[in-house]
This record gives structure tokens, sequence and C-alpha cells, in this order.
């Protein structure tokens, strides 16, 4: 695929986060939780709970003040199941540092409707990034992976999977016609997008499909 094909085809992207977490998006930057490892300093057995152990709960990280950044939690992740889903020698610690040095978009707002509908955030309001495509890929285009699966999920089958399923944009592989062989997921930017501001077109406040008010 190329930057035209995946730009047209994928025209908004959108990233789903924590309620009242825009003002801080906006200030700091789409952090991976590798990147949000980074900025608060955590090192050693202390980062590795965030950051190689799936995360049954979401965790903050901060400094001992005020300020913190939370983490989603990786319910849908468990290593018992990623043993089963993992083809390539990857063990589960490494799918977790792998997965947690991304920042996540989905390709088509469906995927994240379903999300938003999922059983575990379905009661939970959301701060619903929508980004335009081209700004980000463009600048980030060195950085940007694409991925036709959801893979922080291994519900309600365990697919199979391992780190070639993040693919840059020359290698994801097309039609004759320029359309994708499989449908792109996951649009994903490694460690951060520090300039995500620039990027974005609408913040939502969203309760399941339910737009409840427009933040930005």
């Amino acid at each position: 695929m190329n930057i035209e094909q995946l730009i047209t085809r994928y025209p908004r992207i959108y990233h789903m986060a924590e309620q009242g977490t825009w003002d801080s998006i906006r200030r700091r930057g789409l952090l991976s939780t590798s990147a949000t490892l980074d900025l608060f300093a955590v090192t050693g057995a202390a980062r590795a709970a965030y950051e190689t152990r799936q995360r049954t709960t979401m965790m903050a990280v901060s400094q001992g003040g005020a300020d913190r950044i939370v983490l989603r939690d990786q319910k849908p992740m468990p290593p018992e199941r990623l043993e089963r889903a993992l083809s390539d020698g990857t063990s589960p610690a490494e799918w977790y540092a792998l997965i947690n040095s991304k920042v996540f978009f989905w390709a088509q707002e469906h995927r994240l409707l379903t999300l938003l509908n999922a059983r575990d955030y379905r009661h939970k309001e959301h701060d619903v990034l929508t980004v335009e495509s081209e700004t980000l890929v463009r600048q980030h285009a060195q950085r940007v992976r694409l991925c036709p699966m959801n893979s922080g999920n291994t519900w309600p089958m365990p697919h199979r999977r391992g780190a070639g399923v993040f693919q840059s944009i020359a290698d994801y592989p097309v039609r004759p016609n320029g359309a994708p062989i499989k449908e792109v997921v996951e649009i994903v930017v490694e460690h951060s997008v520090p300039d995500i501001a620039r990027h974005v077109i609408e913040v939502r406040r969203m309760k399941g499909a339910d737009v409840l008010a427009k933040i930005a």
C-alpha cells in the first residue's frame, strides 16, 4: 500500500481516551504506555508491572503528585490466551511490551463504536478523538504501522498473531486495484504522537454510541 491509498481509504481515524483526558492529550500528545513510563522516568521492576505484564485493571502512572496518567486495562489479553494466539515464538511478556510501545487508532468508525459498546465500557464516558489521517500519516509515515486485526483482544477466539502483524505502509499487501487484501483495522504510531492536536478534527464526549457533548 502507498500513502495515497491509505489516506483515501481511511480519511478519518479514531482514538478512544478516558473521560477528561483531552486537555492532557492536547498538551502532552498521545503517549503509548512506554512513552508514558519514559515521561515519568519509571524503570526496573516498577516499569515491568505496567509494560510486560497484563494490566487487569486501569493503572495510574505518576511521580507522587497530582500529575498522573491513567493507563487502560488489558482484560482481553490474559497471558494464557495469548500463549494460544502467538504463533512466531513471541512470549506474552514480549507481546505486552510490543503493544505498550504503540499508539492505536481505529481505521473505521464502526470499530470504535464496537469498543464503546463493549461490556466494560458501555456505561462509561470517554473522550473520542477524530483525527485527519492525511496530516498525521504524512507527518509520521516512518513510524506508522498497519494491522489487519484487533491486536489487543483474544476474544471470542485467540486468533493467531505475531510481531509481524504490524506492517509498514509500503509492506501492507494490496490487490492490483490498490484495495487492501485484508481491511486495515488499526493504524498505529510507534511510541507517541506529540503533535496530535494538529491532526485532531473533533473531540466528542461519548457514552456508548451516544454523543453527549462536543469538547473541541
